[in-house]
């Protein structure tokens, strides 16, 4: 197996696991949109993506996003999606990719690395809670969606 940082000519393998990532959160499948989406951020850079290969085949994906900590002026970096493909499952790939997510955020002298996931989803909750992540009971999370514009008020 092989893990690195991606860049333009895994557009395609990561865009395809972005796809599957996105249809194990129910959304349909799309995989010129994800294509599109995958490209654009290898190309912009404003993300960085780690992939898992086995056998020259894309087997997993993480990709993080920088913030900033104005409290602490410091970076800090959001997990933004980790996938493994199912029969890669439990044989370590998604520690290895969290591992390297952590790594760059000790290069980067971030201040943390957050994360969300499905409350649903007790694999990834494992995994998190095993590497010291915690889950925040202090601040409450709000989001306002622009998915449509049913919901804004002018």
């Amino acid at each position: 197996m092989e893990f690195y940082k991606a860049n333009k000519l895994d557009t395609e393998g990561v865009a395809q696991l972005f796809d599957l990532y996105r249809q194990f959160y129910e959304q349909p499948e799309n995989l010129k949109e994800a294509h599109k989406f995958i490209e654009e951020r290898l190309l912009i850079g404003d993300s960085i993506i780690f992939v898992a290969k086995k056998e020259e085949q894309y087997i997993g994906f993480v990709q993080l996003y920088p913030t900033y900590s104005s409290i602490s002026m410091k970076k800090a970096w959001i997990l933004n999606d980790l996938f493994v493909t199912e029969n890669e499952r439990q044989s370590g790939v998604a520690q290895q990719l969290l591992q390297l997510a952590i790594e760059l955020c000790h290069q980067t002298d971030a201040k943390y690395l957050t994360l969300e996931t499905a409350s649903t989803n007790v694999k990834a909750k494992k995994l998190y809670k095993k590497n010291g992540f915690v889950c925040d009971a202090t601040f409450e999370h709000y989001t306002l969606s622009f998915a449509s514009t049913d919901n804004i008020v002018l």
